[in-house]
């Protein structure tokens, strides 16, 4: 199976141009894709594009991974309404070595390799062109009516906000990217998202003109969620590739959260498994799909790739502790207190003073309704003489237990859990 087919059934192909596929068949090629440095991280919109460049990269040829230092400045009108703010050259230097580092996780530019990636800045050559330089040497290539009948400009035209000629220039910096690209490093190919084909298509159209040359495009559609909300957003904002922004842990909630309709398509698209696999796991979901077998296996190999094996199965286990089969209690004070908070912080929280812990503790019972998770002693006898309350995952057997600060996680956290599936944070203050 060859790139162009590989993606296709992945569901990774809108938008070709002619030849597209012939030119991959043909020799290795150099295809680039460019990354908007708007902050220090990637999120998980950019995965697509990622994974587009490690496919090209598994079938024989050569990614580029360009870095919009010099677009990053002036903004895409791209699928905006609206102008965006301008970035400092202090914070796209900032971005841009936060993008180089997560870039390395995922596509291979180990010098020794034939195809090895390169990572670019379009900073680097638009730097030293003068804006005279420009429009004489990329300008006047491209006519203006050229530019007006791409979709991305018209509808900025038409809109209440309109279009700055600084916006407007974004679509010849970015042929000019391709142009360069194909002049210095023999790329003949962009990939990117479906709202990207007017950009692209102009860099194709500036190498024929200016260079006399032939290069080739794919897009791929805009990933979409089944339910009509953005993809990629959830309560906290966006997600994204730094664990330090979202947890392994959220980011693995995520692809578990998705929706089965969801799932059949984004196991396609964000994972390696082959074909007659995800026909297989598809088929097994269907048969019994409270088991989420397309969101698990999803979730696992996605945050494998991003974020490694042993965070994984750390996010896997934390899942399973509060949704599913971990009775270990340990689990708690082998994890740090980062993982903690984010498996407890959709949980209800209450307050009780650290003090009643001291010494001899306080009874279960006065526990239970000092910290209103039960409204009386007799609820919470019943429960507990029903093996129904858990502290830290431990099952409370008897009404005579103490609360004392041996049950203290992290000197400030006890955990309840009331039946199978009532979660409570207790603080000490």
């Amino acid at each position: 199976m060859n790139l162009i087919e590989e993606l296709r059934w992945r569901g990774m192909i809108q938008d070709m141009m002619p030849g597209t596929e012939e030119q991959l068949q043909k020799e290795m090629t150099s295809g680039y894709i460019g990354f908007d440095p708007t902050a220090e991280s990637l999120h998980i919109g950019s995965l697509v594009p990622i994974l587009l460049l490690v496919h090209l990269q598994k079938a024989g040829h050569k990614p580029i991974a360009l870095i919009g230092g010099a677009t990053g400045m002036i903004g895409d009108p791209s699928g905006k309404s609206e102008e965006r703010n301008f970035l400092s050259e202090e914070t796209l230097n900032k971005n841009l070595a936060g993008i180089k580092a997560q870039l390395e996780k995922y596509i291979d530019f180990d010098p020794s390799l034939r195809n090895c990636a390169e990572l670019v800045n379009n900073y680097d050559w638009f730097k030293p062109i003068s804006f005279i330089d420009f429009l004489r040497d990329a300008g006047k290539h491209i006519t203006v009516n050229y530019m007006m009948a791409k979709d991305s400009v018209k509808r900025r035209i038409e809109g209440e906000v309109g279009l700055s000629y600084t916006e407007f220039a974004y679509q010849l910096m970015q042929g000019y990217d391709f142009y360069w690209l194909y002049k210095n490093k023999n790329c003949k190919l962009q990939m990117g998202g479906s709202d990207q084909w007017g950009n692209i298509t102009t860099g194709t159209e500036l190498i024929r003109r200016k260079a006399g040359g032939e290069a080739v495009a794919f897009t791929c559609p805009l990933i979409k969620k089944a339910d009509g909300t953005k993809f990629g957003k959830t309560e906290q904002g966006n997600v994204w590739l730094d664990p330090n922004r979202t947890s392994p842990y959220q980011f693995y909630q995520f692809w578990l959260n998705a929706s089965d309709e969801d799932a059949a398509n984004w196991i396609k698209i964000f994972t390696f498994l082959d074909q007659p696999e995800i026909n297989i796991i598809s088929e097994e979901n269907k048969k019994d799909p409270g088991k989420r077998l397309l969101q698990k296996r999803l979730g696992e190999e996605i945050t494998k790739f991003v974020h490694g094996p042993g965070e994984f199965h750390k996010a896997k286990r934390a899942s399973e502790f509060l949704f599913g089969s971990e009775k270990d209690g340990s689990f708690l004070r082998q994890i740090d207190e980062k993982l903690f908070l984010d498996i407890f912080m959709s949980v209800p929280i209450h307050n009780i003073l650290k003090e009643k812990t001291n010494n001899a503790g306080i009874n279960i019972l006065d526990f239970l309704v000092e910290t209103k998770i039960l409204s009386s002693k007799g609820e919470a006898r019943k429960l507990i003489q029903g093996n129904g309350i858990s502290i830290n995952k431990w099952t409370v057997n008897r009404v005579e237990y103490n609360v004392t600060y041996d049950d203290i996680l992290f000197d400030k956290y006890i955990t309840i859990q009331k039946g199978k599936k009532n979660y409570y944070l207790v603080k000490t203050i």
